[in-house]
């Protein structure tokens, strides 16, 4: 099944080229009851506008758990180790849906980079569990663009800690749905792509997970997790970041995001000058 949020904030399930609407006031309130029944109302999903498909009430960005992603910082000499097991809350208020612009702060950086991941719908609130009991918690699958001003990360991981390069308004599209586990299947079977302009840059598979997705629920599971949370699960070789010429491949206004998940879909996000994004500001 495939679970949306459209228009105005309403919550539906996707039947063939229609959205079948859900009697319930948003997508986090649906897990926390268990579901909902259907509303009478159904629209065709080619007129519909969808939005990021939820909003959580925590983010848990975790990152470092494809090695192939640290391996390529070390070819170019990136300032930092990328260390595994790194995990900070994200900035709900920076998610954006499908098709929404990602806001290119000038006045903050000139190396705008993406960033392709999986991301886990938490089910049920649940804390200290081991990975056997992991995948009973997962309600579904999105994707999740994590937009990273590798210039801000830079000097933010002198200490060790970043998030402000990834939690700028805009810098966190989500969507265009999220696809249940019986959809799904084994996640670490998973292909991923990510375009920009068409031009493929990102490339991968979910079995190069170093830890596998049970693993990483469960080693963050003493911090509490709860019905409609979302947990991103790292991203993949390919950045431009850490490519031989990364100011020829960092994201300007202008361009067209692509990240595709195989079995899950495309989350589309054009890029927007600050002068476009805040009209008369």
């Amino acid at each position: 099944m495939k679970l949306v949020t459209y228009d105005h904030g309403r919550v539906g399930r996707v039947e063939g080229d229609e959205i079948v609407r859900l009697d319930v006031a948003d997508m986090r309130t649906y897990f926390e009851q268990g579901g909902a029944d259907d509303a009478p109302e159904r629209v065709p999903l080619e007129r519909a506008q969808l939005r990021a498909p939820i909003i959580p009430k925590k983010f848990f960005h975790t990152s470092g758990n494809f090695r192939e992603h640290e391996d390529e910082s070390k070819r170019v000499d990136w300032s930092h180790e990328i260390a595994p097991w790194i995990v900070f809350f994200q900035n709900v208020d920076a998610i954006v849906g499908p098709d929404e612009p990602v806001v290119y702060p000038e006045q903050l950086t000139n190396e705008l980079d993406y960033e392709l991941e999986l991301a886990v719908i938490i089910g049920r609130d649940a804390k200290w569990f081991g990975p056997d009991e992991a995948m009973d918690l997962v309600a579904g699958y999105t994707i999740f663009n994590d937009i990273t001003a590798r210039d801000i990360q830079r000097n933010e991981m002198r200490s060790g800690v970043f998030s402000f390069c990834k939690a700028i308004d805009t810098f966190c599209p989500l969507g265009p749905w999220i696809v249940t586990p019986d959809e799904v299947g084994d996640p670490h079977a998973l292909n991923m792509e990510l375009r920009v302009n068409g031009e493929r840059r990102q490339a991968s598979n979910m079995s190069h997970m170093t830890p596998t997705v049970p693993e990483v629920l469960a080693h963050y599971s003493a911090l509490g997790f709860s019905a409609g949370d979302v947990l991103s699960l790292g991203t993949v070789s390919g950045v431009a970041g850490f490519s031989e010429d990364p100011a020829s491949l960092y994201l300007r206004p202008g361009d067209v995001i692509e990240a595709e998940i195989e079995r899950i879909g495309v989350l589309r996000n054009p890029v927007v000058s600050w002068a476009e994004g805040h009209p008369g500001a």
